[in-house]
């Protein structure tokens, strides 16, 4: 990309990868959110005061959002949205990955990539004004800029008009299906044909079907370990997990 080009891609827009999985509710949400209000004229980028994330201190001359970097915001939020995790608040992909997908970077004749438009968005606006906070990567590489791991605050949503109480309804959701996906993950030893079958039979036939596969699944070793107490509260527990699951 030409400097020329860059100084023309006024509206630059994030083009996510098309060999990626499909994201989740919560995200798709979020990014129809970003999509439908205007976040670089959000009241709130004239409201809140902008502080030094070093020093904590107030920013006194502290440069606003002209047109050039509000459109680079409006592509960079909805990168960040793609790529946010919402147990860890992390954006997981680097600043240049954003950059490269918001059509933010840039390269010169001689074949160097910039991403100043980006990283400056990110260290001169996006975490003085508190909608993310970054955090520096340690890295054996030489490089032009420094590596930041970035991190979404409630700010950051507040942007979208998105309440708090919508993001916990979503990450409840979310940790709910987690311990589904971690009980599955638990019955690995029971295949699923084995699965249908037990959910056929009545409670005896079907924990004797489970103890076979206990069986088959451990060593004569951990059996022992196990002890028939124990291996009794394993049968029980695995019974009552595969009719919570199946049934419930």
């Amino acid at each position: 990309m030409s400097r020329k080009n860059y100084i023309y891609n006024v509206k630059p827009v994030f083009n996510p990868p098309k060999s990626d999985k499909k994201r989740s509710s919560f995200i798709e949400y979020a990014m129809k959110k970003a999509s439908e209000v205007d976040v670089a004229r959000s009241t709130l980028n004239y409201t809140l005061l902008a502080i030094n994330p070093e020093t904590g201190s107030i920013l006194p001359r502290f440069r606003r959002l002209n047109e050039h970097r509000a459109c680079a915001m409006r592509a960079m939020v909805i990168a960040m949205l793609y790529y946010y995790n919402m147990e860890s608040h992390l954006v997981e992909a680097s600043i240049e990955k954003l950059s490269d997908q918001c059509g933010l970077s840039t390269i010169s004749k001689l074949g160097n990539k910039s991403i100043t438009r980006a990283s400056r968005l990110i260290s001169d606006f996006l975490e003085p004004m508190g909608f993310i906070k970054c955090k520096k990567e340690k890295t054996k590489f030489s490089s032009n800029y420094t590596p930041k791991k970035i991190f979404l605050t409630p700010i950051f949503f507040m942007l979208l008009h998105i309440p708090k109480s919508k993001i916990n309804e979503y990450l409840f959701e979310y940790k709910k299906n987690s311990e589904v996906l971690k009980i599955i993950e638990k019955k690995i030893f029971i295949s699923f044909s084995d699965i249908k079958i037990i959910l056929n039979l009545d409670e005896k036939s079907a924990k004797n079907k489970i103890l076979n596969a206990l069986i088959n699944f451990y060593t004569a070793h951990e059996l022992t370990q196990i002890g028939p107490q124990g291996l009794k509260k394993k049968i029980n527990i695995e019974y009552n997990n595969i009719c919570n699951l199946y049934k419930g």
